[in-house]
């Protein structure tokens, strides 16, 4: 047996919205990169999934799968070591998800605690689709065609893998035992502090990509959030509670202890401390920079990347869709 058929399989995914952002590194590229050497890693763009929120925005889907292609190589996924692929190049998901739609119910669907959320904060009413109600039930399919034992996820993801966990077993129960139950993998630093000391996301335009420039880097930290009562150089400030103050410990950890004690006191003033931030920042991703731009300024090898990491995941769906088939003796 081969070492990568003999590690566990994980899969893992993201939704093509745009150029990735610090909250997207913290919360699961840096994971992910530690990851490839331990398990058979299987990272997907979610293309299909951006259609359950933003339909309108379909003819941007394309463009954003490469950018995020280009992420995350950038940031070091290998894909000697992992298989990187495209959701909708690979049908199979398509036909399990529809298998495993007839293995739950509505009301369980609507008592997914992340789906009210998404109800309530998207303000959507009754205009709800069907796909987004079982959007689930697609990411279940997504992890159990490639048999995946563990799954990284934040927290606010574990509802969700406990109905893909509870499809697998209705499943074996009825037809036989195909699919193991995937585990969590629970990441840390899952919640990041955007520019304005809310949790970064692109809905909220509080983000810094990973691809910024310098440049860009500094006008973005110049603005952000820090203590409210510091009016002045001279005000001592509370580092617990500033934006500035939680990217140290990321991004220059080495710094944390100096920074905090001089915020305290009052002998460092915000703007000296952004702009020292932004040094470290600057460096921190001047490697995944460099990538980046190598493969954005080779698109005929970014092709071949994306053709073969499709064609890699399409045939391992394949064989488990074989299964299924003989297994439930249909198809």
């Amino acid at each position: 047996m081969s070492e990568t058929k003999s590690k566990k399989v994980i899969l893992s995914g993201m939704r093509p919205t745009g150029r990735l952002h610090w909250g997207n590194y913290t919360g699961a590229l840096e994971n992910w990169n530690k990851l490839q050497d331990e398990y058979n890693c299987h990272f997907m763009v979610a293309d299909w999934h951006v259609l359950t929120t933003a339909l309108d925005k379909a003819k941007e889907i394309g463009h954003n799968s490469r950018e995020m292609f280009l992420d995350w190589l950038g940031a070091g996924l290998d894909p000697e070591k992992s298989v990187l692929f495209i959701q909708s190049e690979v049908k199979e998901h398509a036909e399990l998800n529809l298998i495993l739609s007839m293995m739950i119910s509505m009301g369980r669907l609507e008592r997914n605690p992340t789906f009210k959320e998404q109800i309530r904060d998207l303000n959507m009413g009754n205009e709800i689709s069907f796909g987004h109600l079982g959007y689930p039930v697609l990411q279940a399919a997504d992890i159990l065609v490639y048999k995946a034992h563990a799954v990284p996820v934040g927290e606010d993801q574990l509802p969700h893998l406990e109905l893909t966990r509870e499809m697998a077993r209705k499943f074996n129960r009825i037809f036989g035992q195909v699919f193991p139950e995937p585990e969590p993998l629970v990441t840390k630093f899952s919640r990041f502090p955007g520019t304005d000391g809310k949790r970064m996301s692109k809905s909220l335009g509080n983000t810094i990509e990973i691809s910024a420039s310098p440049e860009q880097i500094i006008k973005k930290i110049k603005p952000a959030f820090t203590d409210p009562a510091r009016l002045r150089k001279t005000d001592p400030g509370n580092p617990d509670i500033c934006a500035v103050y939680t990217w140290y410990q990321k991004f220059a950890p080495d710094q944390v202890e100096e920074t905090a004690s001089e915020c305290r006191s009052a002998s460092r003033g915000c703007v000296d401390c952004k702009l020292k931030l932004a040094d470290g920042v600057i460096e921190h991703f001047a490697p995944l920079r460099a990538r980046r731009a190598e493969y954005e300024n080779n698109p005929k090898q970014l092709d071949e990347i994306i053709a073969a990491g499709c064609e890699r995941a399409r045939a391992e769906a394949a064989r488990t869709m074989e299964e299924v088939h003989k297994t439930m003796g249909i198809g």
